[in-house]
C-alpha cells in the first residue's frame, strides 16, 4: 500500500490485493503439504502481515527467524545468508522482497530453456508468490549458482483470478 506517503518502505503495509493474495497462498501451502524445517523472513511490516494472514488462513503457527538482512537484499546477500544456515535444515522457506528473491531464482536455476516455470518467474513474480527449488547440494554452505531446479511455482492469481 502506498496510500501513506509518510511511511518508510520498511513500514509499508500490504494493500487489499496483497492481503487477499496472502490468504489464498496460506490455504494453498497447507493444501499442498508445504512445511519447512526453518523459516527466515524480512521483518518489514508487509512481510510480517503476509506471514500472519497466510498462517491464519492455513491454520498454522510457524516459528519464524527474523533477519533484517533479507529486507531489500540482493541475490548475493540472500545466497550468503542461506550458506550460513546452521543445524542442517532440510528445507528453508525464505520470505522477503523483490527484486532479490526473483534474482535468487534466476541465479540458482540455470537459464537453459528446460524450465517453463523459470520463464513464468521472468514474466511476473508478484507479492505472495511461492516457488520451490530443489537444490543439488549436501550442505547449505555448498550453495552455488546454477545448482537448483524450480519444481513448483504458484502465484495468487493462479489460484484465484479475482
Amino acid at each position: 500500500a502506498w496510500s501513506d506517503a509518510s511511511l518508510r518502505d520498511f513500514d509499508r503495509p500490504l494493500n487489499k490485493r496483497g492481503r487477499k493474495g496472502a490468504e489464498v497462498m496460506g490455504r494453498h501451502l497447507v493444501e499442498h503439504g508445504c512445511f519447512w524445517d526453518r523459516i527466515i523472513a524480512s521483518p518489514a511490516v508487509r512481510v510480517a502481515e503476509t506471514i500472519e494472514i497466510s498462517s491464519a488462513a492455513g491454520q498454522i503457527n510457524p516459528q519464524v527467524r527474523w533477519d533484517r538482512r533479507i529486507y531489500l537484499a540482493s541475490s548475493a546477500t540472500l545466497l550468503d545468508l542461506l550458506r550460513e544456515q546452521e543445524g542442517d535444515p532440510r528445507s528453508i522457506l525464505m520470505i522477503g522482497h523483490n527484486p532479490g528473491l526473483e534474482d535468487l531464482i534466476f541465479d540458482l536455476v540455470p537459464d537453459d530453456g528446460t524450465c517453463p516455470l523459470r520463464d513464468i518467474v521472468e514474466q511476473k513474480f508478484p507479492t505472495a508468490a511461492y516457488a520451490v527449488l530443489k537444490l543439488d547440494i549436501d550442505d547449505w554452505g555448498d550453495l552455488a549458482e546454477g545448482c537448483g531446479r524450480l519444481i513448483h511455482l504458484k502465484r495468487p492469481r493462479d489460484l484465484d483470478p479475482n
